[in-house]
């Protein structure tokens, strides 16, 4: 059965349908969710938790698609390590603002 609820959202509220599950969880989970969390909160409390999981999830899959992806030979401006690479665009970085408002 689905039903109606709203969703916060910058500002607005927005409809999201919803509907009903049967999950099953261990005893200590049900215990530690009945003891911190009020009966009419649980739901909302149990999605959001859902939704953080989901997104860790989404991101490690992410990361598994993307391995190999990055090549040292494509970046041989890090040869000498990110610190060292960093270090030269801040230097660059400063002689261009020096140079651009030296006579200003």
């Amino acid at each position: 059965m689905a039903f109606l609820t709203y969703t916060e959202g910058v500002g607005r509220i927005y409809p999201m349908s919803t509907f009903r599950t049967h999950i099953t969880l261990p005893e200590e989970v049900r215990a530690d969710l009945d003891r911190l969390v009020e009966k009419r909160n649980r739901s909302r409390f149990i999605a959001e938790a859902v939704r953080k999981a989901l997104l860790i999830a989404r991101q490690k899959e992410a990361l598994r698609q993307a391995a190999g992806a990055w090549k040292d030979k494509d970046h041989p401006e890090l040869k000498a390590g990110a610190s060292a690479w960093v270090k030269k665009l801040r230097r660059e970085s400063e002689l261009r603002f020096k140079k651009q408002f030296r006579n200003k």
